[in-house]
């Protein structure tokens, strides 16, 4: 039998209680990527140093702010790094990743008003991983690492 791929995986599709809501993320076919992968979990927000629950945050004018209005950049950037670290470390190819999070989501996030429009673009970890290499898909497009 041949030696499983490792993929970075967002933690909150596993079962831990990492959302900014504290919720988790129920995925479907987590059996059938556990028969085929190993699942390297990551929370970047929370490896960036916030707590769960925490404010929902979106990205605007290139800063991560909560809806307080509170600069969060920092974290986001300190966990997206701590993300890509784990991510070479394991040999990851691949990251299935959280659809439109500020961190997780790539190809489509929230505008940054709090409005539930989404916009083009990447969050914080997502992009980074892109930017080395690492394939970066959302719970979406799952299909395409079970094939």
């Amino acid at each position: 039998m041949s030696k499983k791929e490792n993929i970075l995986i967002s933690a909150c599709f596993l079962g831990t209680n990492c959302r900014y809501d504290g919720r988790t993320v129920e995925l479907s076919s987590l059996d059938q990527l556990k028969k085929k992968y190993n699942l390297i979990p990551i929370c970047p927000e929370i490896i960036g140093g916030l707590e769960t629950p925490r404010k929902p945050a979106e990205i605007r004018n290139n800063k991560v702010i909560n809806s307080l209005g509170q600069d969060v950049t920092n974290n986001f950037v300190i966990g997206a790094r701590e993300a890509l670290k784990l991510a070479k470390l394991n040999k990851c190819r691949y990251a299935l990743l959280k659809e439109r999070s500020p961190s997780c989501g790539y190809g489509k996030i929230y505008d940054g008003t709090f409005s539930g429009t989404l916009i083009g673009g990447n969050g914080v970890t997502a992009e980074l991983l892109a930017q080395n290499g690492i394939i970066v898909l959302g719970e979406s497009q799952i299909s395409k690492l079970l094939n």
